[in-house]
């Protein structure tokens, strides 16, 4: 059981303190309710874009990173679909430290043509890196407008187009960090050695001196997104790459974290493949070697996500007798429930996973941010014994509803042949 103090100060900060007594450091998680579907459709990036920014220092702190170093600490930040989340972790005697920090980059940061212009090409150079130059690198960038036409997860946090970034405009990216960049619209969680007064205390103190007393804009929980239409047909997309190998996937949607099949559909994933004994790779891999490798996972967005299979290609296996292999298998869930030993293996999987996953006082205090943006911070007690109670039925359901013909999104990346 993970106990903790919830407050809100009077500027719309949500806090949320942890006694950590297992540990000598502090943990100040920040997550701003900020992702890549906030953006403008014509103006994307900006929410990695500030990733990056918030980094490039205030006036009176230059340079965050060297502070942090030099305590000792380190600090770093991701940013998703959802939100965007910064930490700093420093010995528990620098507490005031690290909140002085991020409340003075969140009332102060310097956003100067200068400082833009940095950043703007760090993000292109990642860009670069990461989605063109690497082997399968754009996969997501393919596969989310196909999958979405109306929702703003149709494009990845890098942006829908690099030049949304690259010829931002000072103005434009101004006015996202005084609309997203805002108490209200933040949750800060300590995990510390302290009594959670003491910690309260030192947040005051922290925002008190920044003044960082912006009017509230919103409540976090409060923002309106399209509504992504029922998919009624299948989608395909062919693209060849200069990649080692063909590789295939099928997408589907699954509704979204609040939906009924949510955590089903997330064990579906693990039974398909979670491990060498699972269904697709013992099947595809070690029986008929059709694959090298076979992959299940779902996005586990808060909004309407996605159950993907992948799988890749052997040496002169067909890709569409690939596809046709994955989508057997799945459609097996569709027609028999799945005994309850194999259910009992992955709920038992998912709750190691789920143990290991708070083992460190910086992982619980991102948890803590995490549940209470999503509407119900007491939730991370509880959700082992909502994956326990799952039956075969209640897959088997889930799968009816989501593994459908008619749903699915294949895209068929296909290795490039040489030229001779």
């Amino acid at each position: 059981m993970l106990c903790y103090r919830k407050h809100q100060l009077a500027n719309g900060l949500t806090v949320l303190l942890h006694e950590a007594w297992d540990t000598p450091l502090a943990t100040v998680n920040l997550l701003y309710n900020v992702g890549s579907r906030d953006e403008e459709p014509h103006l994307t990036g900006f929410a990695h874009l500030f990733e990056h920014l918030m980094f490039g220092g205030t006036p009176e702190v230059p340079d965050l990173d060297t502070v942090v170093s030099n305590l000792g600490g380190e600090n770093n930040a991701f940013t998703g679909n959802d939100f965007t989340n910064y930490y700093i972790t420093l010995p528990a005697e620098e507490l005031d430290t690290a909140l002085f920090l991020e409340a003075d980059r969140m009332a102060h940061l310097d956003i100067s043509q200068q400082a833009l212009e940095v950043q703007q090409s760090v993000v292109t150079e990642e860009y670069n890196q990461r989605y063109k130059n690497t082997p399968y690198g754009d996969m997501w960038l393919l596969m989310r407008p196909l999958c979405y036409k109306a929702y703003p997860y149709r494009w990845c946090p890098i942006g829908a187009d690099i030049r949304h970034v690259s010829e931002a405009s000072l103005d434009d990216v101004r006015a996202f960090h005084r609309k997203h960049y805002q108490p209200s619209e933040a949750i800060l969680s300590i995990a510390a050695p302290l009594e959670s007064e003491a910690m309260l205390e030192a947040v005051e103190r922290a925002w008190h001196s920044k003044r960082v007393e912006t009017p509230k804009y919103r409540n976090y929980q409060q923002h309106p997104y399209p509504t992504e239409p029922q998919q009624e047909r299948r989608r395909t997309l062919h693209v060849q790459r200069d990649v080692p190998a063909t590789h295939v996937y099928i997408a589907y949607p699954m509704g979204d974290h609040f939906g009924p099949h949510f955590r089903a559909c997330d064990l579906l994933s693990d039974l398909l493949a979670s491990g060498t004994s699972s269904r697709l790779h013992r099947k595809l891999v070690l029986e008929e070697g059709l694959l090298t490798e076979a992959d299940a996972c779902i996005t586990a967005d808060a909004g309407p996500g996605l159950l993907l299979l992948s799988g890749n290609l052997n040496e002169g296996v067909d890709a569409e007798q690939a596809v046709e292999a994955l989508r057997r298998e799945a459609m097996q869930l569709t027609t028999t429930e799945v005994s309850d030993y194999e259910l009992q293996k992955v709920v038992n999987r998912y709750e190691n996973n789920y143990v290991l996953s708070q083992y460190k006082a910086a992982d619980r205090a991102l948890a803590l941010c995490q549940y209470t943006w999503l509407g119900d911070t007491d939730m991370l007690n509880h959700e082992v014994e909502h994956y326990r109670q799952l039956t075969p039925h209640d897959l088997l359901v889930a799968a009816q509803e989501v593994l459908r013909p008619e749903h699915e999104n294949i895209l068929y990346y296909e290795r490039k042949e040489s030229d001779k």
